[in-house]
């Protein structure tokens, strides 16, 4: 048992060796791929074969998943057609770690033959893909953390995180926030993490809302109506200054039918505004023992716009 946690451990320093070696040997090359991606009218056309074809996947969803436009197209499929997904206005970002993959050789040709910029990445600087490259990105040689030198290990963690760093430059310099990253991600657990509250809220009809003057009689039906265990109490101006929830029936029992919604209501609940993140509601719920926040206007005047309920973050995921 020992014996395997010593090369799961050898193996992963030997990888962050290498990834720290390779940050220390980007140079202005790195700075030019990214200026030739940003000029560039159409996509990223990521390509590779092999474990550098897996790794060239994850690259183009990353890229795309964060603001710059990719695709990945198989090199081999390339072959047979699918050179015409990739159009003058795009850029070719080729992976081969010995940079001799016979499968790029018809990419290389069509790129060159129609003047698309090539951004390869090798760490044979003397390769094929290397001279048919406009602008390359060499790894550092480093041995394969395999132990045996012909796994792909080692050079495919230092080629992910080169096509990490270079989308993370693209994402910072176009300025690409949590809410742009939400657009393209709607899905999954990142997506309802970067879910807004006004995206969750009940709205409209759907709000149980009285005002100061209202009968208790009539408020305990309107939060039987509605549902939410709670109606939040409006002031003469139509603005939110109290709530009534189930510990304030509890503390007026006595005479409660005879009173009105303010006088039995809790005065200045917490509230929260529609472009909170769904996450920050539910903290404060959990930190305040609560199940429902009132949504207030944004501006930080008091008109109610929705209510949230802990279950509707539940059913979305958000925790």
């Amino acid at each position: 048992m020992g014996r395997f946690l010593d090369t799961a451990r050898r193996v992963i320093r030997e990888e962050a060796a290498a990834l720290s070696g390779l940050a220390d040997a980007l140079d202005a090359t790195l700075t030019d791929a990214v200026e030739t991606i940003l000029k560039a009218q159409g996509r990223v056309v990521v390509s590779g074969i092999g474990k550098s074809g897996h790794i060239a996947r994850k690259i183009a969803a990353t890229l795309a998943s964060t603001g710059t436009p990719a695709q990945f197209v198989h090199p081999a499929e390339a072959s047979h057609g699918d050179l015409g997904m990739v159009t003058k206005q795009d850029v070719v970002l080729a992976i081969s770690n010995s940079g001799e993959a016979p499968e790029l050789a018809n990419l290389l040709a069509y790129t060159q033959r129609f003047d698309i910029p090539l951004i390869g990445i090798t760490s044979k600087p003397e390769s094929t893909l290397a001279r048919f490259s406009d602008i390359l990105l060499a790894m550092p040689k480093t041995p394969e953390a395999c132990g045996t030198g012909v796994v792909p290990t080692t050079s495919t963690t230092m080629t992910l995180a080169l096509g990490d760093a270079l989308a993370v430059a693209l994402m910072e310099h176009r300025d690409f926030s949590a809410e742009n990253f939400r657009q393209f991600h709607p899905g999954g657990k990142l997506g309802a993490q970067l879910a807004r509250v006004g995206d969750l809220m009940h709205a409209g009809d759907a709000l149980p809302l009285v005002t100061t003057s209202t009968p208790m009689s009539d408020t305990l039906l309107m939060i039987s109506q509605k549902g939410f265990g709670v109606v939040g109490v409006l002031d003469k101006a139509g603005y939110l200054c109290g709530i009534v929830t189930d510990g304030d029936l509890r503390r007026n029992m006595a005479g409660l039918l005879d009173l009105t919604a303010g006088q039995v209501m809790t005065r200045d609940p917490r509230t929260i505004g529609p472009d909170a993140l769904a996450e920050e509601a539910v903290n404060v719920m959990q930190d305040r023992k609560i199940t429902c926040l009132f949504v207030v206007d944004p501006e930080g005047s008091l008109d109610v716009t929705g209510i949230l309920h802990i279950h509707d973050c539940l059913r979305a995921g958000v925790v």
